[in-house]
């Protein structure tokens, strides 16, 4: 089972790192706008609508990756101190009473949404004939289907977490770097940091 739970980590890890390229594509797009607004006078109709869909495809098609990294914001004042059981019982709960009702009706919703948008071939109504924006919306149910799935294998954790009193292991990610690690690896020791600070306090005194 949690050879199939890291599957399906691994699986919204890269869907999720894939799409963060268009990080770049927004960058560059953006940059290249204001060259061309303030330097050629040649600004684009589109530029907008295509940063808010850039956005919008990029914020969608994280939601899994984050939720695989247990990177969601979290009211984790008490929850923090709660032993693994609990913590994964009320998990259970709000999983199957919130987190899928709406991620469902998200699916569902989002395929109606992009059938239809696809099907009249709809177009930002913002400025004439502005850009299309059913290539936008197909990524509503996409994003869901993704989400979905790994909602459903934080449920199987929560369910292994009830049985067997921790919580199993979950997909390695980038990490915050670690000073005591930095530190063992560079071999440098907390008396040499003391005597870096003391001579550039002595500078700063002169």
């Amino acid at each position: 089972m949690n050879k199939l739970l890291i599957g399906v980590d691994r699986l919204s890890t890269w869907v999720g790192q894939a799409f963060a390229w268009l990080i770049v594509v927004l960058t560059l797009h953006t940059c290249w706008e204001v060259l061309a607004r303030y330097i050629f006078n040649s600004p684009s109709a589109w530029a907008f609508d295509l940063q808010m869909m850039y956005y919008g495809i990029l914020f969608m098609m994280a939601g899994a990756y984050t939720l695989a990294k247990n990177g969601h914001v979290r009211g984790d004042i008490l929850y923090g101190f709660l032993p693994p059981r609990m913590q994964a019982g009320i998990d259970l709960v709000l999983y199957i009473a919130f987190f899928i009702p709406g991620v469902v009706a998200m699916v569902w919703a989002g395929w109606y949404f992009a059938g239809y948008s696809i099907a009249i071939r709809e177009h930002s109504s913002l400025m004439a004939n502005g850009p299309p924006i059913y290539p936008f919306k197909a990524f509503i149910p996409i994003a869901g289907a993704f989400l979905l799935l790994q909602g459903l294998a934080e449920i199987a954790r929560c369910v292994i977490c009830l049985r067997q009193g921790a919580w199993p292991s979950r997909e390695g990610d980038v990490e915050e770097v670690d000073v005591d690690k930095l530190k063992q690896m560079v071999d440098v020791k907390d008396e040499d940091i003391a005597r870096l600070d003391k001579y550039v306090q002595g500078e700063q005194a002169r």
